[in-house]
């Protein structure tokens, strides 16, 4: 079933409302409300995925730099330093 987009459906509203046949409009209207539901919850989760993304970018420096600073001090306690194995 190919994918239907909200305008699909407004467009068949349309010609309901031309033909003055109301039989399937609020048939229709459940439909719209829907896709429009599905688009708001796709948005929601693309901005999730991107604030994940940008915290894990933080992280990931953050990460880094108390690498660098213990590094340092096992090298003043003799100790061999650690190598960053996740990035």
């Amino acid at each position: 079933m190919p994918n239907r987009y909200v305008c699909d459906v407004l467009e068949e509203m349309r010609k309901i409302d031309k033909a003055r046949n109301y039989g399937s409009l609020l048939g229709l209207v459940e439909e719209v409300q829907t896709l429009v539901n599905r688009m708001e919850a796709s948005i929601g989760d693309k901005a999730d995925y991107n604030r994940w993304h940008d915290k894990a970018k933080e992280e990931k420096v953050e990460y880094k730099k108390l690498l660098k600073h213990t590094n340092k001090l096992r090298k003043k306690a003799g100790k061999e330093p650690k190598k960053s194995d996740r990035y």
